[in-house]
């Protein structure tokens, strides 16, 4: 009977399963110091250089200085967690459920594309926040809803850029009459408007549309593309000085991408675009 109780005993308090969490749950540095301390102090006892009581302390001083620092080391990472965690009760909430959810995705279902679908969905979740650390929002081409709002929002003024394609579907359609509404409500309110058109070829369709917007009050100017670089032939919109959206185009001149920024240097960046653009354009009726 005592065999099968001791036994009973080890796998609960020993053995290798023991020793193996011990290892994981150890800092790197301290697991070093342990190593190194044991390995003195048979140094010192094989050699003679010191007799065994004297090598067992030296060898018990390593590993209580390596445990200590352990311990300092777990203390340093808890307080950098809680500072971490101290910040908005959703954001507070919601961390430890999503850490225990990818865990668990990987835990139970080691080696499918489960598991790796996991870590490519944790990358790219960093990388989105990593984005909006730097004061950017980027969305998908159809989603409007930061241009939309930051026009909504507006109180003083709306500088705009926009690079006219041969059609100007642009305006007509859902979200651009959508957009032409919201201007429509800030000159309601009083916020100044200025924007430039560039253009390839002046149509009877640009000139309605600018003399629409000229009669609501906007203040317009007309650039023919030749007349600027091509890196100026660009979309943006900047609002109060202190926000600013720029569109990502694709090869056939559609919107693939909104970028709304309150980055201090992206707003400055769209100043200087648009700048560049004012001092050239026309703005005779």
């Amino acid at each position: 009977m005592a065999q099968p109780l001791r036994r009973t005993r080890d796998s609960r308090s020993g053995g290798p399963a023991a020793v193996a969490r011990l290892l994981a749950h150890t800092d790197s540095v301290a697991l070093i110091g342990i190593v190194l301390s044991i390995a003195l102090s048979v140094t010192l006892d094989l050699t003679g250089a010191a007799t065994g009581v004297e090598s067992l302390l030296a060898g018990l001083m390593g590993i209580t200085i390596s445990l200590l620092v352990d311990s300092m080391a777990r203390a340093e990472r808890r307080f950098h967690l809680r500072t971490l965690l101290a910040g908005p009760p959703w954001l507070v909430q919601a961390l430890p459920e999503l850490a225990a959810a990818a865990r668990e995705a990987v835990d139970r279902h080691p080696g499918t594309r489960v598991a790796d679908e996991t870590r490519r969905r944790v990358a790219r979740f960093q990388a989105d926040l990593a984005q909006l650390r730097n004061g950017r929002v980027i969305r998908p081409g159809f989603e409007y809803q930061d241009m939309l709002a930051a026009t909504r929002e507006c109180v003083r003024q709306l500088e705009a850029l926009t690079n006219v394609l041969p059609r100007l579907g642009w305006w007509r359609s859902d979200i651009g009459r959508q957009y032409w509404a919201e201007n429509l409500a800030a000159l309601e309110r009083g916020v100044r408007i200025t924007r430039v058109f560039t253009y390839a070829e002046f149509s009877d369709e640009l000139a309605e549309l600018v003399a629409e917007q000229r009669a609501a009050g906007v203040r317009v100017g007309l650039l023919p593309t030749a007349a600027v670089p091509a890196d100026l032939h660009v979309n943006l919109i900047r609002w109060d000085a202190t926000a600013c959206w720029t569109a990502g185009m694709s090869a056939h001149g559609e919107i693939n991408e909104n970028r709304f920024s309150v980055n201090s240097a992206d707003v400055a960046r769209a100043a200087e675009t648009f700048q560049a653009c004012v001092v050239l354009a026309r703005f005779d009726g």
